[in-house]
């Protein structure tokens, strides 16, 4: 924005009134525009009996802020202030805590209103409204000015909230313990959570990321299940942890551990999975030995047909990738959060971290506030206006039967034998 001084506009005044406002301009090689608006306002002030532009101080004010903005130009480096020396970024109000306020009126009770804006440096309006505050408080109207935590209280409290919840959860990084606080009811954002963590001592992994073009999602609960491997050492043990997850909510729908590949464990893993959720439409898995076989039929293939499943075997890890990322953040947020001594303890572990992985760990995939739980048993529209109203979803927050999906009727197969069931309970097989 150029600056013109009162002697260019009326000099610009003083040649339109002779040969026109366009004609002026460009003979002057200022915007058409501008001097036809100079020529209106001045039009307008002479007809008043004024003087336009007006005889003021004004004019040593632009001369300034002209050579400020020229300045500027020259040397982009030069910090940009106001017409009275100080920054022209957008000044914040101060907090001040409740002590404050409350010198602040003691003292504008002794020596008046203005002495103590002038001594404490506050506004003086910010006074008159504490003083005015206090008032309806006193006939309990609102809250006290002088009453409430201390700024700096609130803060160690939050930042306490923070490290606990990563001291709970080591392997769980900033924007996932935000998650998991606003589900508790407590508001703060990732930046807050990152620098209170990298204080602590926190680091940011660096990982490297792989673009992916093509993404699925199954359409509903049991729709498709993954199974896959996860390989592990306990000390010198050699475990394999089987994990089946359901595809559309992330929720762990079984899980095993032998020390190898075998068949027979994931028949029984999916079988228990199975009678407790139900029967998947589809199941998705790589081309290991305990599911699939080049050669004739597999067990775990038959067992599928036999339940009226489809199978795909992925020919690329890609095509089972939710699993495969459930897998990395296993590693990192149990095994390598916790050392195991023997094969018993890391079962119990296991357990009970994939307990609280389906009912309190949110996901990124399910949105950020969502627990694979909610997804998995319809309850997402609930559990997001709670969060929504600032309620805190208690941690030890179950389903209730109304929540659940009970199976009342089913017709089994067993040995070959067809047996009908009722809300849990045998009717009649042809198997007595």
């Amino acid at each position: 924005m150029h600056i013109y001084s009162i002697a260019q506009r009326r000099r610009a005044i003083a040649l339109a009134k002779k040969v026109g406002p366009s004609a002026a301009a460009a003979k002057l090689r200022l915007p058409a525009g501008t001097v036809t608006c100079w020529t209106f306002k001045a039009r307008q002030a002479e007809q008043a009996g004024e003087a336009w532009p007006p005889r003021t101080g004004s004019e040593t004010k632009q001369r300034r802020r002209a050579r400020r903005v020229s300045r500027r130009r020259r040397d982009p480096s030069v910090k940009k202030t106001t017409t009275n020396g100080g920054s022209s970024a957008k000044k914040v109000a101060r907090v001040y805590t409740p002590s404050e306020k409350a010198r602040a009126l003691e003292l504008a009770g002794e020596v008046g209103v203005a002495a103590a804006s002038k001594k404490l440096g506050i506004s003086r309006f910010s006074i008159y409204d504490w003083r005015l505050k206090l008032k309806r408080a006193a006939d309990g109207k609102g809250d006290s000015p002088t009453s409430g935590s201390d700024p700096a209280d609130i803060e160690a409290k939050r930042d306490n909230e923070i490290l606990s919840m990563w001291r709970e959860h080591p392997g769980l990084g900033p924007s996932q313990i935000k998650n998991q606080l606003r589900r508790s009811g407590i508001k703060v954002s990732t930046h807050t959570v990152r620098r209170v963590m990298e204080d602590a001592g926190y680091r940011l992994p660096k990982v490297k990321r792989q673009e992916h073009a093509k993404r699925f999602e199954a359409v509903r609960p049991n729709h498709m299940w993954h199974l896959d491997f996860v390989h592990r050492f306990i000390g010198r043990a050699s475990v394999f942890i089987l994990i089946i997850i359901d595809d559309c909510s992330r929720f762990v729908v079984g899980h095993g551990v032998d020390d190898a590949e075998r068949a027979d464990m994931v028949l029984n893993t999916f079988e228990k999975a199975t009678e407790r959720h139900g029967k998947p439409e589809m199941v998705l898995h790589d081309k290991g030995s305990a599911f699939w076989s080049w050669k004739g039929i597999a067990r775990f293939t038959r067992l599928l047909d036999e339940m009226g499943i489809d199978q795909i075997a992925a020919p690329y890890k890609e095509w089972n990738g939710k699993l495969e990322v459930f897998n990395g953040n296993l590693q990192k947020e149990l095994f390598d959060a916790h050392k195991f001594y023997d094969v018993a303890e890391m079962k119990r572990r296991l357990a009970a971290h994939l307990l609280w992985y389906n009912q309190r760990r949110t996901s990124h995939a399910l949105g950020g506030l969502l627990v694979p739980a909610d997804r998995y048993f319809g309850r997402m529209d609930e559990v997001l206006a709670r969060i929504e109203a600032g309620v805190a979803i208690e941690s030890n927050d179950v389903l209730s039967l109304r929540d659940r999906v009970l199976e009342l009727f089913k017709v089994t197969s067993t040995n070959g034998q067809a047996e009908v069931w009722l809300m849990g309970q045998r009717l009649f097989g042809l198997s007595q």
